[in-house]
């Protein structure tokens, strides 16, 4: 079990909250965890990319010229790989690259990641009634109350998804905003920074604590 301190929204000490998860062995940590981010990258990709064979590409029907007297090497088709304008050899096809992975492993990673960020977690009240209206500065004026540098990359996590906080921080290119519910691998490695509320602190607790 991990204690982190809490911080409201002027940055100030508000009190306490703990991290206990399941993490996986130290021997075969790393391992789990690459398998589950090699496996979100890869099904994150749309696999369509396509090229044409010789047999798809079109035109090339006829014989440029004979086969014998020319002089010139035999050719049968002007839509040889070997031609300008020609099929490409072994080109990329459409393909599934999803890869499958157990969702106790998919959890344990996450947990053990989580876990392993300990150090670069910053836990926050929640702070959705601070926002009148969308305004980013304020939202970036209370990350340098939290003692993180608003120029670092920071993964912001909350309960629920809220509308102003969701407006004050898509202008903030280093700033990646997701809910407790899409936590993810590749978020969680990405940043240098991770800011939690409670509230959404709680919900992962309560989904990943088995």
């Amino acid at each position: 079990m991990v204690e982190c301190v809490v911080k409201n929204w002027e940055g100030q000490e508000a009190g306490t909250a703990s991290l206990d998860l399941q993490v996986a062995k130290e021997e075969s940590a790393s391992h789990i965890v690459h398998r589950a981010l090699v496996r979100q990258m890869n099904n994150a990709r749309q696999g369509t990319v396509s090229t044409k064979t010789r047999a798809e590409v079109r035109g090339g029907g006829r014989k440029p010229w004979r086969q014998k007297g020319t002089g010139r090497a035999r050719a049968g088709s002007n839509r040889s790989p070997l031609w300008r304008g020609g099929g490409v050899i072994f080109g990329p096809k459409p393909r599934d690259y999803s890869v499958k992975m157990n969702r106790k492993e998919r959890r344990l990673a996450l947990r053990t990641v989580l876990q392993s960020r300990i150090d670069d977690l910053v836990v926050v009240e929640g702070f959705e009634n601070k926002f009148s209206r969308p305004k980013t500065r304020e939202l970036l004026d209370a990350i340098a109350r939290w003692g993180i540098d608003p120029n670092a990359k920071i993964l912001l996590i909350i309960a629920e998804r809220q509308e102003l906080v969701y407006l004050s921080a898509r202008n903030l290119e280093n700033v990646k905003l997701i809910t407790a519910a899409n936590l993810n691998i590749h978020d969680l490695l990405n940043a240098d920074h991770l800011v939690i509320t409670s509230p959404a602190l709680e919900a992962i607790q309560e989904v990943y604590s088995d």
